[in-house]
């Protein structure tokens, strides 16, 4: 098995970083100001998902005022997955030519602009270019939380940075999904409009303290590459793993009733998602303690993969709870999937080169997680059954599964000193 040892970095080159950019990126941050940081990525996650995920919650009060189609009203969690892998270029050009806290605090504003502006539409037309707006700003926060990580954290830290806003993100995913309704909404008098609002607004707040921390406070003094390295075999091989974790855990999210329906489980749909997205959270848990172990090992991404195979397979073959615990154990480790993919970038390339990695990750992996749950859902309605549009998911999973077993997880060349 290849063991991949972050154990330091050393400087770039020097024509590539200014000197001030140099001596952040080398200088380990005391242990006092570790936690400020660990805060403002967790709290960076917490939006990588919240606004994404309040909207399946909020669909039929905005559907029932709007209008809306079905397909519309589910166009509303749709569109923005899909920005995710659209946005992932622009961000990655961004973090080129401003740096990646400049980008993140941009994409959050532009985040905070889509989705609070959702609450103030007139219409329909107006509504989807919101949520566009609204996703792509999600989709440039993505490359830039990888590539702030080395310019942040010393080295060894770089694991558990992912681990921490990763959780953050996770828990958006609970937060965004089971808070709007029962908590949030009743206390703002029952309107979508203002609920959305409230969400989206405080992260303003989140995008202004990102500039607190002195570190990585000076620009790329030469434009870097942006566009993805399609040569670097890890762009398409870490993409396409993620697009099986992606697309197992949205396109069973997506088709949880209709197979629970199918199955003749209907009434057990509101269980079988909270445990299901609980579940996430648990994964990000368990890695805030096991990321430094298992963060950069093959044979952690291979059990991760086979595991989640396993448990969305299982959920299509067995009856009653076991199928819920099937599908609950696959959401468990396709979370522990996604985070120990998202670790890699920032440990095995230059701290220039992680947002031009991670966006074509992002771009080929959320592409994967969109088309291929709504290439089963094709299928399915073709055939009238909810399982085959499952079946397209693990069949895809079996076809990608070995790239697991051809990862190199060593540091490339060039992210040591030259």
């Amino acid at each position: 098995m290849t063991r991949m040892v972050p154990i330091c970095r050393t400087p770039a080159k020097t024509d590539s970083l200014s000197v001030a950019e140099q001596q952040a990126a080398t200088t380990p941050p005391p242990p006092a100001r570790l936690l400020p940081v660990a805060v403002l990525l967790w709290l960076a996650g917490l939006y990588l998902r919240i606004p994404v995920l309040v909207a399946p919650p909020l669909a039929p009060f905005i559907g029932n005022e709007l209008a809306l189609s079905q397909a519309l009203t589910g166009a509303l969690t749709t569109l923005p997955i899909l920005m995710l892998a659209i946005g992932a270029m622009p961000g990655s050009l961004a973090i080129s030519r401003i740096g990646p806290r400049n980008t993140l605090a941009l994409a959050m504003v532009i985040m905070v602009t889509g989705s609070a502006g959702r609450g103030l539409v007139p219409d329909t037309l107006t509504l989807m270019i919101a949520s566009a707006v609204m996703g792509l700003g999600v989709a440039m926060m993505q490359p830039a939380l990888p590539a702030l990580l080395p310019r942040w954290l010393a080295p060894h830290h770089l694991a558990m940075g992912t681990a921490i806003y990763m959780n953050g993100m996770l828990m958006g995913e609970f937060i965004g999904a089971g808070m709007t309704l029962p908590v949030l909404m009743p206390l703002l008098d029952n309107s979508w409009r203002a609920t959305l609002m409230a969400w989206s607004l405080p992260a303003l707040l989140i995008a202004a303290a990102l500039f607190l921390p002195k570190r990585d406070l000076a620009r790329p003094v030469r434009r870097a590459a942006w566009l993805p390295d399609w040569k670097n075999p890890l762009t398409l091989r870490l993409g396409l793993l993620l697009g099986l974790s992606g697309s197992m855990f949205f396109g069973l999210n997506a088709y949880m009733g209709n197979l629970l329906e199918q199955q003749g489980q209907f009434d057990r749909l509101s269980e079988a998602l909270f445990c299901y997205n609980l579940a996430q959270v648990a994964a990000s848990l368990v890695m805030l303690k096991m990321a430094r172990l298992w963060v950069g090992r093959r044979s952690s991404i291979v059990v991760a993969a086979a595991l989640s195979m396993l448990g969305t397979i299982g959920a299509v073959l067995l009856d009653g709870w076991w199928s819920i615990a099937s599908a609950t154990l696959m959401s468990f480790v396709a979370g522990i999937l996604l985070i120990l993919l998202v670790a890699l970038p920032p440990l095995l390339v230059r701290s220039e080169e992680t947002g031009r990695l991670s966006a074509g990750t992002f771009l080929v992996g959320y592409t994967m997680a969109f088309s291929v749950p709504m290439l089963g859902g094709v299928l399915a309605d073709w055939s009238g059954d909810a399982r085959h549009a499952i079946m397209v998911m693990v069949g895809y999973a079996l076809l990608v599964f070995p790239l697991a077993f051809t990862l190199d997880l060593r540091r490339q060349a060039g992210s040591a000193a030259e």
